[in-house]
C-alpha cells in the first residue's frame, strides 16, 4: 500500500471514529477520488513520519499521543502552505485550535504509520 493511501485510510477510519455526528463527505472520500494535491500531501506527511521514526532509531514511538498528533498536524500545515497560496484558516490552525476529533485523528495517523514502519 502506498504511503499516501496509508495516511488517507488512517484519516478516514479515525474521522469515522472521532468525528461528532456525520462527517463531511470530503472527509471520507476514498483514495481513488481524492484530489491529486491531497494525495501528494498525504504521501509526503507519511514519509515525514517514517523518516522521523527512522532518524530517531524508533524512539519517536515513545512520544505521547499528543506529541505524535502535533507532529502530523505540523507536517500537514506545511503541506497546506505548499499547495495553497492562501489556505483556509482551518487548514493551517495551530494544535490548540484544532477540534478534539482532529487532534485524535492526527495521533491515530501517526500510530498507523508507525505500525507499518
Amino acid at each position: 500500500m502506498s504511503d499516501g493511501r496509508i495516511f488517507r485510510e488512517a484519516w478516514i477510519a479515525s474521522v469515522l471514529k472521532h468525528f461528532p455526528g456525520e462527517p463531511k463527505s470530503g472527509y471520507v472520500t476514498p483514495w481513488e477520488d481524492t484530489p491529486a494535491w491531497e494525495r501528494e500531501a498525504a504521501a509526503t506527511v507519511c514519509e515525514q513520519v517514517r523518516q522521523f521514526l527512522e532518524l530517531s532509531a524508533g524512539h519517536a514511538a515513545r512520544l505521547s499521543r499528543e506529541q505524535k498528533g502535533r507532529f502530523v498536524a505540523t507536517c500537514w500545515t506545511a503541506q497546506m502552505y505548499k499547495h495553497f497560496e492562501n489556505p483556509k484558516p482551518g487548514y493551517v490552525a495551530d494544535w490548540p485550535d484544532l477540534p478534539e476529533w482532529q487532534q485524535e485523528t492526527d495521533a491515530d495517523i501517526f500510530e498507523a504509520i508507525e505500525q507499518t514502519a
